[in-house]
């Protein structure tokens, strides 16, 4: 009796240690089908739906591979549906559609400063957290850098800083071959005027300081974003390169600029003169934001590798 009882417990030992090292390798198995979620992998998406009031902060969260649920936008830059397929239109930035907000339900709200005053920060609030972002303090890559710090984002923005310093050294390379080293200046012309822009945003940190041109006389000396000015203004500022840009929201504004081109005053720009016109859209050229200026360098990039 007690040979059978030996017998079937040494039998049981063996069964409970077979399976058990089943178990145990089915575990293992089962581990190394998992993939290891590497730092970068946890990157790519965000946790929190995300709304935008307004589109140069949608232009930062987009470098720091964010994407907004809703955005709003302003009348010369619109929502590209290719750029953001999936969010949601909240109207312009001056009068956002509260309704369409609300409906999104979002986790976070970024705003602009200035539009937070205006509206009330109090009715943002009460849908979200609401984070201020006062665009007039400091340059883009602060107000990346802080949205970064916001959303647990700070090493992707120094790898998109890093890139953008790189690529600059490219272009900032390429412009002092094919248009030297002269004063440069930016105008808007439109069916209201022409507007010269100065050393603050939108312009004026990717061109002076970014790419380190060299302002054109009295361009310094305009103190707000830009000043509005006369065609018969235009030869006091007579810069070796011009940047235009052509309104695409005032109706008859590429008819003012063909008929600027055929006057005398015009053609007497050293920078028309020297072929150095350059012409630029408003997209992305006006938004100021991380990857607004992205884009911007890539474009300034292109056209001028076609010269």
């Amino acid at each position: 009796m007690k040979k059978i009882l030996l017998s079937l417990f040494s039998a049981l030992s063996v069964f409970t240690l077979v399976a058990c090292g089943n178990d145990t390798k089915e575990e293992k198995t089962a581990e190394q089908e998992v993939p290891e979620v590497t730092e970068e992998a946890e990157n790519i998406a965000y946790d929190k739906d995300v709304a935008s009031i307004s589109i140069f902060l949608t232009g930062n969260l987009q470098a720091l591979e964010i994407i907004p649920v809703g955005t709003t936008t302003s009348d010369f830059l619109p929502l590209d549906e290719k750029q953001y397929p999936e969010t949601k239109y909240l109207g312009f930035t001056k009068e956002p559609d509260m309704e369409a907000l609300i409906a999104l339900q979002p986790d976070e709200i970024f705003i602009d400063a200035e539009f937070a005053e205006k509206h009330g920060l109090d009715k943002y609030e009460a849908i979200a957290t609401t984070h201020v972002i006062n665009l007039d303090e400091g340059r883009w890559k602060d107000h990346l850098n802080n949205i970064a710090e916001i959303t647990d984002r700070s090493e992707t923005a120094e790898e998109f800083i890093a890139a953008y310093d790189a690529k600059v050294e490219d272009v900032k390379a390429l412009a002092k071959e094919t248009l030297g080293d002269g004063t440069v200046m930016a105008v808007r012309v439109s069916a209201k005027g022409i507007r010269v822009y100065g050393m603050e945003r939108p312009l004026g940190p990717i061109l002076f300081e970014d790419l380190g041109f060299t302002p054109a006389p009295n361009v310094k000396a305009i103190t707000g974003n830009w000043e509005n000015i006369s065609k018969e203004v235009l030869p006091d500022f007579n810069a070796d390169t011009m940047f235009v840009l052509v309104s695409s929201v005032d109706e008859g504004s590429q008819q003012v600029f063909d008929e600027l081109q055929n006057d005398p005053i015009w053609q007497s720009l050293k920078a028309v003169q020297n072929n150095q016109v350059i012409i630029i859209e408003e997209n992305p050229w006006l938004n100021y934001s991380a990857y607004g200026n992205k884009l911007a360098l890539e474009n300034l990039e292109e056209i001028l590798s076609a010269r």
